[in-house]
């Protein structure tokens, strides 16, 4: 593949073929869309050397462009995470196909029988920053439900997702289906991302993937319907019911695990009763294992604490950063959620059963938690072998993007001659 200055007549091209793919998949069998993927992983783990050559490559030029650590870290590809990457591979191809699945039956006194039935979406658009396992994760769940895919990745992931899209294609030529289904839009030059914006003859939903700007940037310009989440501003309220062991277990593995996902814990919340017990030991262990703790007034008096200011509040850092507060009661940690949190994952830390149950029921965002780590938000955790992006709209999908997720549906309706009267 190279690098073209006419971008208008490549995208033209790639949608055309997309559009192409999605008639023979449709009718694509279960078992050769399963033979595509396990295909595919073996690729992935056999070409696995020139994988992080590739992924070498990338990190070079992450390093030279000043990317965080945290994004380095989202970059980065070892032989464990190929192994993941092969891993989610297969389970989605174990996965049941959702393909023509009958969602619901009924017959009608007419006599009429009618089916709601699952189909694929159509193309989707997929737009991505710096994680390379997107390539492979976006590629096979789109596949699974019977979608064709454009894949746009970040220009710090080029070659690595360049590496990892030979292996899926590879999987579709050995079974049978049409290789254009996947494909990877071949440049760096932002103006491809500008032109899937606008391809409402051949795109049938665009999802991005990646930071504020990135996601910012598609909401306001897309003229394609949008799955998408803006930040990660994810909350957790430690409440005066909390276990101690439970909470510093928990509060750790969702801040250090991986600072750079989007389940990583931006903001604690500390009821009041326990601040100068739970509150003073979380925070001191957190500040012991690296973390900078920017804290409200009444957490000021732990050593190592950096004070907080107003822009502290909603702020997703992606880094070994998190920001705290004590609040008055759980109604005051929900109203501090609804006003600085994204929609993304917030989580409660509590042996009260009633507390837990109203915090869950009454906040809305797309993933709520009790006594868990938030870094669970994750397709893959979620048994959906990987996720394409978490929504936090309303419309359609929400939380882990999986295979059932990029389908929709039609109505089947049979009759016996049957006509209105």
């Amino acid at each position: 593949m190279t690098e073209t200055t006419d971008i208008t007549a490549l995208m033209k091209d790639i949608g055309a073929r997309a559009k192409a793919a999605v008639a023979l998949l449709a009718t694509a069998t279960a078992e050769r869309k399963y033979a595509a993927l396990i295909s595919a992983a073996e690729a992935v783990w056999s070409c696995r050397a020139a994988i992080l050559e590739a992924n070498a490559q990338d990190m070079a030029y992450g390093v030279e462009k000043g990317l965080s650590p945290a994004m380095l870290d989202r970059l980065k590809l070892d032989e464990d995470r190929v192994q993941n990457i092969v891993d989610g591979l297969r389970a989605i191809a174990e996965q049941r196909d959702p393909v023509g699945e009958i969602m619901e039956e009924w017959d009608q006194p007419s006599g009429l029988n009618i089916k709601r039935v699952r189909t694929p979406l159509g193309v989707i658009g997929v737009i991505y920053e710096s994680r390379p396992n997107v390539t492979a994760d976006a590629g096979a769940l789109c596949l699974k439900a019977g979608n064709a895919v454009i894949l746009r990745g970040g220009s710090e992931s080029f070659h690595s997702s360049r590496a990892l899209h030979l292996c899926l294609q590879q999987g579709l030529l050995d079974a049978g289906l049409p290789e254009d289904a996947v494909q990877l839009v071949p440049t760096r030059d932002r103006a491809a991302v500008q032109a899937m914006l606008t391809m409402t003859d051949t795109i049938d939903v665009i999802v991005p993937r990646g930071g504020k700007g990135l996601v910012g940037l598609v909401q306001r310009e897309a003229r394609v319907p949008v799955f998408a989440h803006l930040e990660g501003i994810v909350h957790i309220y430690i409440d005066k019911e909390a276990d101690p062991e439970k909470v510093l277990r928990v509060v750790l593995n969702a801040k250090t695990r991986r600072t750079g996902v989007c389940g990583s814990a931006e903001c604690l919340l500390i009821h009041k009763d326990v601040a100068n017990t739970i509150g003073r030991g979380v925070i001191s262990a957190l500040i012991d294992a690296g973390v900078e703790v920017r804290a409200g007034d009444a957490l000021q008096n732990i050593p190592g604490v950096i004070p907080a200011t107003d822009a502290d509040w909603g702020h997703e850092y992606l880094d070994m950063i998190i920001a705290a507060r004590v609040v008055d009661d759980i109604d005051a940690a929900m109203d501090h959620i609804r006003r600085y949190g994204s929609n993304h994952t917030d989580c409660i830390l509590t042996e009260d059963a009633t507390a837990a149950a109203r915090f869950m029921s009454t906040l809305d965002s797309a993933i709520v938690m009790h006594n868990a780590s938030t870094q669970f938000a994750d397709g893959g955790e979620f048994g959906m072998g990987a996720e394409i992006g978490i929504a936090t709209g309303k419309m359609h999908a929400r939380g882990p993007v999986g295979a059932m997720q990029l389908t929709s549906f039609k109505y089947l309706v049979t009759g016996d001659g049957t006509v209105r009267a």
